[in-house]
């Protein structure tokens, strides 16, 4: 006999909710700035060094590398990663 408590995947069951989408865009966000910090650790380059090799205010960039924050735009995202010596790359993929 079938478990009834046994359904669809995780994903099912967060599109049933109508939170995937946000949900897919928190867990982005949160690897970007992970991955944002891990590169300013590695090449020794501070919070107000990045956002001044940006040309924007620490106030700002402390809103890129904030794990919650999703109102990022990709204009802001490639001048980071420039900042820090590294590149954007985005891949469209199937649903």
């Amino acid at each position: 006999m079938p478990n009834k408590h046994i359904g669809g995947d995780f994903d099912s069951f967060l599109e049933q909710e109508n939170i995937l989408v946000e949900s897919e865009a928190l867990a982005l966000k949160r690897i970007i700035a992970f991955a944002l910090k891990k590169a300013m650790k590695e090449n020794n380059i501070s919070k107000a060094e990045t956002a001044r090799r940006m040309h924007t205010s620490r106030m700002a960039f402390d809103r890129l590398l904030d794990p919650n924050n999703t109102s990022v735009t990709l204009k802001s995202l490639e001048r980071a990663a420039v900042a820090l010596g590294k590149r954007i790359h985005l891949e469209l993929r199937n649903i």
